[in-house]
């Protein structure tokens, strides 16, 4: 079927003579997660996780993927002619690298400019003009060819009310005009879905997982308009946006409206947020920079943070109820990797002001957890018996915020090395969760105090260590992140701020044998300022057991294990009064001083 979908590609190719295809993972707003419709390199490549690239030539395909989905896409890749090629492993080409070096002399690089980033257009087109090359970008090739495609998204809209907003949509307004009044633009344009749901106070159903609405915004210093599907907007939207000062126009109308700007006016737009078609389209000055309300998203405010604390609450009650149901019946009643995933669905769903959850669960047992993005279908589950480990990253959205958590149950006796392992990963999250720095720091200023425990074994894991988390928006967000050494691409570079709140999951792979991963959520505080500066530290908002059977505490230092019991007596504290007598005893003992 792969090989099938990718010749007629090729052949597709060879019809328009174009030398190569790229396919991303992307939809018309560099969104992360995309909907069914834009799904075209999962479509031609059968590689399923969420990030790759895919570039066709007339003789062959290739997929791009990084760390986290090497043992996943190799899987998924075998018997389809796909080549893997591994990101930034010794002697693999870049995307970019491949592209050059691939496209002759006088040849056409194809992709749709509606999917690619116009910063990365830009090279491109830089690249190849030096070799004569040019590019193809007006058409939809992978569409041509998709058979029953799915049906672009047109979910309904609804309004995010001021007491879970915490601040209207007319003063966001107002904040942007003052940035686009520092850049000196006459015009924002805004691609990002979840910038725009923010800035609109609006939230959607377009993007599974993520509450977000297929539209582009632009905003003027008077003027203020949404481009998206009307039909999708009841009478409270629509006149929220009255009352806001937003009108609405067509979605496919963005391209002819930023064609039409006065070439006299100063455009600003994110580069790596607007597509290539949009910027092509512009005639008049464009200033390229970060959206301003990337980082006024990031920044919670009061009554963002308040709500997010309450969801937080919720989520980890669901996921403590889980866990004394999987302790408890592990081994003794029928249970697999997808009906385990399918009850802690279950119980969040069952908790107030549930609305999705906020991505699909990681639910991998035994040596499936090595995978750090595995899936579980129906078709490949894995039973789940007494033995071993069983690792759930999971998380929901609610009416008061987003959550997203991991937590790794020991089911059976596990060896003193995988115990060592585990320890580690605690004693890792601990140390990055209890930090304090001063203002002005970066997540590669400390995620060393999380890796270093497994530094000190000669172990490390492909992956940042935390991402920002969106409110009621995307689960991974910038510009906060924690990560050891800079990615490009990755928006993590952003300075630590009170109201920022950013993730905590070191973890260990061992492929083949077992996976382990830990997660807490943190708000970014101000602590005490003086002659040295302000000083920051966080606070945690994820309350669950961190399981205490895959412990060992003599590696553990005194400060590391009073963090500990510190952080499980408040688990008792804040969720015992949401559980049953019976769950309570049970949280005692999984919450003890050790």
């Amino acid at each position: 079927m792969i090989k099938q979908r990718v010749a007629d590609l090729q052949n597709l190719l060879k019809e328009k003579n174009l030398s190569a295809l790229i396919i991303p993972t992307n939809d018309f707003h560099m969104s992360e997660y995309v909907g069914e419709y834009f799904k075209a390199r999962k479509h031609f490549s059968g590689f399923t996780g969420s990030a790759g690239v895919m570039v066709v030539t007339q003789t062959e395909a290739n997929l791009w993927t990084d760390g986290r989905y090497f043992i996943q896409a190799e899987r998924e890749l075998a018997d389809t002619g796909v080549i893997l090629r591994k990101m930034g492993e010794p002697g693999v080409p870049t995307v970019k690298e491949y592209v050059v070096e691939n496209v002759p002399q006088g040849g056409k690089l194809a992709f749709d400019g509606r999917v690619i980033p116009v910063a990365e257009g830009k090279v491109y087109e830089e690249e190849l003009a030096k070799k004569g090359a040019t590019l193809h970008t007006t058409e939809d090739l992978p569409g041509m060819v998709w058979e029953n495609r799915p049906a672009m998204s047109a979910e309904k809209a609804f309004v995010l009310t001021m007491e879970y907003a915490g601040k209207s949509t007319t003063d966001k307004l107002a904040d942007i005009r003052a940035k686009m009044a520092e850049a000196s633009a006459d015009i924002h344009v805004i691609a990002a879905l979840e910038d725009i749901a923010w800035l609109y106070n609006i939230r959607g159903g377009d993007v599974a997982r993520t509450p977000v609405v297929l539209s582009f915004a632009v905003v003027t210093m008077d003027k203020a308009y949404i481009f998206a599907n009307k039909e999708i907007f009841d009478e409270n939207v629509m006149a929220h946006f009255e009352q806001s000062g937003v009108e609405v126009k067509p979605y496919e109308e963005i391209y002819s409206y930023v064609a039409e700007i006065a070439e006299d006016k100063t455009v600003l737009l994110d580069p790596s947020k607007t597509n290539y078609a949009v910027v092509k389209a512009i005639k008049a000055k464009v200033v390229q920079a970060q959206n301003p309300s990337l980082l006024m998203k990031a920044v919670k405010n009061p009554t963002e943070l308040e709500n997010s604390k309450m969801a937080h609450i919720k989520d980890c009650v669901a996921v403590t109820k889980f866990m004394y149901w999987l302790k408890k019946n592990a081994g003794k009643i029928p249970m697999t990797e997808v009906s385990a995933q399918e009850y802690v669905s279950y119980l969040r769903s069952i908790q107030p002001g549930y609305l999705d959850l906020s991505f699909d669960p990681i639910c991998g047992y035994k040596e499936n957890a090595a995978m750090m993005h595995y899936s579980a279908h129906p078709e490949t589950t894995k039973e789940v018996t007494n033995e071993g480990m069983l690792l759930l990253d999971s998380g929901g959205h609610y009416n008061d915020g987003s959550t997203d958590i991991t937590r790794t149950f020991v089911l059976g006796e596990i060896s003193e090395e995988i115990k060592a392992h585990f320890t580690a990963v605690v004693r890792g999250v601990l140390a990055l969760q209890n930090a304090k720095f001063l203002k002005g720091c970066i997540g590669q200023n400390l995620d060393i105090l999380a890796r270093e425990p497994l530094w000190e074994v000669g172990l490390d894991y492909k992956c940042g260590t935390g991402h920002g988390v969106g409110h009621i928006l995307g689960v991974h967000e910038g510009p906060n992140g924690f990560r050891w050494q800079n990615v490009p691409g990755k928006n993590e570079g952003g300075v630590f701020v009170e109201g920022m709140i950013t993730t905590i999951e070191p973890g260990v792979y061992i492929e083949g044998s077992h996976g382990i991963r830990i997660e807490n959520e943190v708000i970014c505080r101000e602590g005490i300022k003086n002659e040295y500066g302000q000083f920051m530290y966080f606070e945690p908002v994820t309350f669950a057991p961190i399981d205490l059977d895959g412990i060992n505490p003599d590696m553990m230092d005194k400060k590391e294990i009073k963090w500990l019991n510190e952080y499980h007596a408040q688990v008792f504290e804040k969720l015992s009064p949401y559980l049953t007598e019976e769950e309570n005893e049970w949280l005692k003992e999984y919450t003890r001083a050790i």
